[in-house]
């Protein structure tokens, strides 16, 4: 239980698959670099590992009671990255998956965080921890394997959908092999929950067949990562978490074939243009970003970048001691009510402090939802498509109100 943070990243997980299994040759590629970490991929550990902790109460309830998880919440209320926001998605969470396990004929088997052994599919690695991966939740009865990831993103660019979802259907192959022999199978599911997005639930499903013919595919590509072979295949996707997405020469060429490109066309572009630019050119900015990143990290170890340096950026001031500076400030003769600002907090930061439920209850309904600034996003998007035409009801409607 526990220990999210120290686990080990296996060299093709699947937490990567989609990477590795695309572009064979990144991961051999960026191991060479170190794999770093962010505050929202901390935020998300300490998230998972509340939602472990709940999860285990609710499902082995003797072994572990709400004492012993409340002890254990309690340890990570002290870690500097805490945010009371985060009991509530752990509950939305747990709420999910116990509707799954109640709508099972029969109780049904329930594994978290369970270890899976993808050897057969990703052979020839030094170790067990190498071909291996840790399964947020799994629930094993009546013919069905259903796998759940918990996700704690809040960026909608970060929307994970489990349709044919490589992470989630190793999980789903490494539950198959650990349970073959109890169980018999004929159905795969497979849920993420995104509680911090709307509408941050995505389920799939699948025969049992279609993921062993999948199995058969991740060996094929399995074999050429391995050996750091295979085509490079640059996109948004592909480079996002790659370790060597600011040094890459395919995915260099690539953007400035894009970012360059010129045509003896009209001046203007076609809207059938914009698309395919807006499609084929999406990594172009991200990749401009990387390199730059790379480029800064470079100069601050001591190497040159010809026609570039690193320099100090904008200085910043602070209070050493804020309490001393004011008590100085009023001593001196001015009011204390012209050194504070008083203002309200925002509806965000009061549900946030008196939780989602209670907040509903008690103020609900003061509160109005306005629509958000208009955003361009890929036609596959949930989303419904917004416009300003005027529709022939609408514009009825004015010609009758003017009569």
């Amino acid at each position: 239980m526990g220990g999210h943070a120290e686990r080990s990243h296996s060299t093709l997980s699947p937490s990567n698959a989609y990477q590795w299994m695309a572009c064979t040759p990144s991961v051999i590629l960026g191991s060479q670099f170190p794999d770093t970490s962010s505050k929202a991929a901390e935020e998300g550990t300490l998230a998972h590992e509340l939602a472990e902790l709940k999860l285990r109460n609710y499902f082995y309830t003797t072994e572990f009671g709400k004492r012993k998880m409340n002890a254990e919440i309690k340890k990570l209320r002290g870690n500097e990255i805490w945010a009371d926001e985060m009991m509530g998605y752990t509950d939305d969470y747990l709420d999910y998956v116990k509707s799954v396990a109640l709508n099972f004929a029969v109780s049904p088997h329930v594994d978290i965080e369970r270890r899976v052994d993808l050897r057969t599919y990703i052979p020839n690695l030094p170790d067990e921890a190498s071909a291996s991966g840790s399964a947020d939740c799994i629930l094993v009865g009546g013919g069905v394997i259903h796998v759940i990831d918990f996700k704690y993103g809040k960026s909608p660019d970060g929307r994970v959908d489990a349709d044919h979802n490589p992470q989630m259907m190793l999980y789903a192959l490494g539950a198959y092999e650990a349970y073959r022999i109890l169980y018999e199978i004929h159905t795969v599911r497979m849920s993420i929950v995104q509680p911090r997005l709307p509408d941050g639930i995505s389920e799939w499903e699948c025969s049992l067949e279609d993921l062993l013919k999948f199995g058969e595919v991740v060996k094929d590509r399995a074999a050429l990562a391995i050996q750091g072979v295979g085509d490079f295949v640059p996109g948004p996707k592909t480079c996002r978490y790659c370790r060597a997405r600011g040094r890459c020469r395919a995915r260099a060429e690539k953007n400035v074939e894009l970012a360059f490109k010129v045509k003896d066309d009209p001046a203007l572009l076609t809207f059938e243009e914009m698309g395919k630019y807006l499609k084929d050119g999406q990594d172009v900015a991200k990749w401009l970003k990387d390199i730059e990143a790379s480029a800064l990290e470079a100069c601050l170890s001591g190497k040159e970048i010809p026609g570039w340096k690193a320099v100090a950026g904008r200085a910043t001031r602070d209070w050493t001691d804020m309490d001393a500076a004011f008590a100085r400030l009023e001593e001196a003769g001015i009011r204390t009510e012209v050194l504070w600002e008083r203002k309200p907090l925002t509806l965000a930061q009061v549900e946030k402090i008196i939780g989602k439920k209670e907040f509903a209850a008690n103020v609900g309904e003061f509160v109005t939802k306005k629509n958000g600034k208009p955003a361009l996003v890929e036609d596959s998007d949930k989303r419904p498509a917004i416009t300003n035409k005027i529709s022939a009801a609408e514009a009825f409607k004015e010609e009758t109100d003017h009569e």
